[in-house]
């Protein structure tokens, strides 16, 4: 079976703890152990999770493949990559069963489409959506305590800081090796003329490092090079 695949992170990237790295990893083993095939993985940009799907365009493509029957289904590592908020959840996976296609997450297989004979099966499958927006609701809101209270003293308050810098002493610093690594990916950028995917190609064999993980990914290096300054960037929660 034709499968899209489909990942993203969230602007507040720091609460999934699961980068594009895994999920793509897991999006491919549990495909080739199943025996499909993955047509096309489709890398959302980072934003948040409780936006219409209509507004992710990656999302967007991946249900057009499966209406104009490129793909037979799409895959996903889990539900919450879909979305974590129910009501968006929901109607990711209505467009997917209207188009005719299958919906299957690498941590429990297939989504079954719901069915009038079966009500239970729906009711469970939000009520898990319930929990994970409950779920990040609250560690939204415990990380808001805490950044407040870090702003007050005058601390860094933004999580794990931005690949070039570094916390220390509560403060953000610049770190040489990986400042060395923007500038490189920068020239890459700017004088060569690179996609994000050749400069993270580049980056790899010349053994620059990201700050998590083994290798760069394409997102990864968009989002290292949004900021165009070498000076710590004015942050946001979820930013980087």
């Amino acid at each position: 079976m034709r499968l899209a695949g489909y990942i993203r992170v969230s602007t507040g990237s720091q609460l999934d703890g699961f980068g594009l790295e895994d999920q793509e990893r897991i999006v491919r083993h549990w495909t080739r152990k199943n025996g499909h095939k993955l047509a096309k993985l489709f890398v959302e940009k980072p934003q948040s999770g409780t936006i219409a799907g209509d507004e992710r365009p990656e999302l967007a493509d991946a249900l057009l493949w499966m209406e104009e029957k490129k793909v037979h289904g799409l895959v996903a590592p889990n539900l919450d990559r879909l979305a974590r908020e129910l009501v968006v959840q929901e109607a990711a996976l209505a467009q997917c069963w209207n188009h005719g296609g299958r919906a299957f997450m690498a941590d429990q297989g297939e989504i079954l489409p719901d069915d009038p004979e079966d009500p239970m099966r729906t009711a469970m499958r939000q009520m898990m959506g319930v929990f994970a927006q409950l779920d990040r609701g609250m560690t939204v809101a415990k990380l808001r305590r805490g950044r407040r209270i870090k702003g007050e003293k005058g601390q860094y308050a933004y999580g794990a800081p931005p690949y070039g810098w570094v916390a220390l002493k509560k403060e953000l610093t610049e770190e040489e090796m990986e400042q060395a690594g923007r500038t490189r990916a920068r020239q890459l950028r700017d004088e060569d003329e690179l996609s994000f995917r050749q400069i993270a190609a580049v980056l790899d064999a010349e053994g620059i490092r990201p700050k998590r993980g083994d290798r760069w990914h394409p997102e990864t290096v968009r989002r290292m090079l949004a900021n165009g300054t070498n000076r710590p960037p004015t942050l946001h929660p979820g930013s980087w």
